[in-house]
């Protein structure tokens, strides 16, 4: 019996997409043909590939009000929102704009006698396993570039948002992107190991967990396959002394609840000055005491149901467990609270490093508050875990956050701002939150090798 692949809505636990999943075969034939359009897609001049892009992309906003209401049955997020495609045409053009710098060669000498450059050349089949809480943008990151440079790309979504790769693929082959060289595929666990084991990819860009990510690393064990891995994250934020208080707040609390906290780099830990603490916390709790949970398709919902139930238990578990150990949960459960995929969100004090809720990825609309006396205690407890994706800092002193900054074991430094992916800057971590990077200019570095020309021009 063929095995297929279920979205299951947050909205109402119904099945809302169902796909058979390719078979080994299939899938390997798929990987064939992407392999056998490569050298011809490179091939077309850089403009080209950049105008198909550039066509793919503006039919995707043409049917944004369609992805909108996709997303919410998908993954709860709420159609007030309007979708993603702000941040997808943003981080496409950014990247559409870059790409002749991106890609140039740099040359080391151009006379008489040599000429000597380095040259970006495509990877050649680049795999995009994406993930299912920014599903557009995150798959979008390096779609657009590894297009551009050359490369086709295999795209195997999350099966929480199933139909995302199939919109992607009917509005890139609607502007003329040949079907073979972007493909979306339904593929199960085994399948993608065993392709990946068989160094099938060039190159393999996943965004997901660190469970998921270890699992890639062994099975392209010995294929010496390139690997881009945003994995786990449990960002922090830190309020100092002279922070604007009202911005932090507002800033930081989005950014720990906006899409039920189901963010990369959403903020999931809050060190404030002692001298600004109280405050935080009073105002931290009205924030999210103002929260409208409900059906994401009601207009009036600011706060839609998480992907799915399990994720929703792991923060109830960790919320409760916090609270067995001494922590102080200060939002009642909301009426909407079903005890399922809706969940209230919650700002939690007391809180130390030996409990999870610290440690451990909540993912889900819930945040710590410490109090910290100085910039050396804040620094010391930001970067004690085990992941480093971003942090943000909230200070009126420039000089101030980059010395901070200096000292963070991060991928990104925010200053009086969070939760915010610029597309003119590497996006990428440190620790268990991965390796490699996306977008900016490195993107495109990523996304190629480097091959080196020495041409001498005379005999003798």
């Amino acid at each position: 019996m063929t095995k297929t692949l279920q979205c299951i809505s947050p909205v109402d636990g119904s099945v809302y997409a169902e796909r058979p999943v390719l078979s080994p075969e299939a899938a390997r034939e798929a990987v064939a043909r992407a392999k056998a359009a490569q050298k011809a897609w490179a091939a077309r001049p850089l403009d080209e590939r950049i105008a198909l892009v550039k066509k793919g992309i503006e039919r995707l906003g043409e049917i944004n009000d369609q992805v909108t209401q996709e997303l919410a049955w998908m993954m709860g997020r709420p159609v007030r929102y309007g979708g993603e495609f702000g941040g997808v045409n943003e981080r496409a053009q950014y990247m559409t704009q870059i790409a002749a710098e991106g890609l140039r060669d740099f040359t080391l000498e151009d006379s008489d006698t040599f000429r000597r450059f380095i040259r970006r050349v495509p990877h050649g089949v680049v795999l995009v396993i994406a993930p299912w809480n920014y599903p557009y943008m995150t798959a979008i990151n390096t779609i657009v570039p590894a297009l551009i440079a050359g490369n086709t790309v295999v795209l195997k979504h999350a099966t929480q948002t199933l139909l995302v790769g199939e919109r992607l693929a009917e509005c890139f082959h609607a502007a003329g992107v040949p079907k073979e060289v972007f493909q979306n595929v339904f593929l199960d666990h085994d399948t993608t190991g065993a392709l990946i084991s068989e160094a099938s990819f060039d190159f393999i860009n996943f965004t997901g967990s660190v469970a998921g990510g270890a699992r890639i690393e062994q099975a392209a064990a010995g294929t010496f396959t390139g690997l881009g891995l945003e994995l786990g994250g449990k960002d922090p934020g830190y309020v100092a002394d002279d922070a604007d208080l009202e911005a932090a707040v507002a800033t930081l609390m989005d950014a720990a609840m906006y899409n039920a906290g189901q963010c990369c780099c959403g903020i999931e830990r809050i060190y404030v000055h002692e001298s600004l603490f109280d405050a935080f916390v009073e105002k931290a709790v009205a924030f999210a005491k103002g929260y409208k949970l409900g059906n994401p398709f009601d207009a009036a919902t600011t706060l839609g149901p998480m992907a799915a139930k399990r994720f929703a238990d792991v923060v109830r578990a960790q919320v409760a467990q916090a609270v067995a150990a001494g922590a102080t949960a200060h939002v009642e459960t909301f009426p909407e609270d079903d005890g399922g995929t809706y969940l209230t969100p919650q700002v939690l004090t007391g809180v130390t490093h030996e409990m999870e809720v610290m440690r451990a990825e909540s993912f889900g609309p819930v945040v710590g508050i410490m109090k910290v006396a100085n910039d050396d205690e804040a620094l010391e407890l930001m970067n004690d875990s085990p992941y480093g994706l971003t942090a943000s800092l909230w200070t009126q002193d420039p000089d101030r956050a980059e010395r901070l900054g200096d000292q963070l074991e991060t991928g990104t430094v925010f200053m009086n701002r969070a939760d915010y992916l610029d597309p003119g800057l590497c996006w990428t971590g440190c620790k268990n939150t991965g390796r490699g990077g996306s977008l900016s200019i490195l993107g495109f570095h990523n996304l190629t090798r480097p091959k080196s020309y020495h041409l001498k021009k005379v005999t003798q």
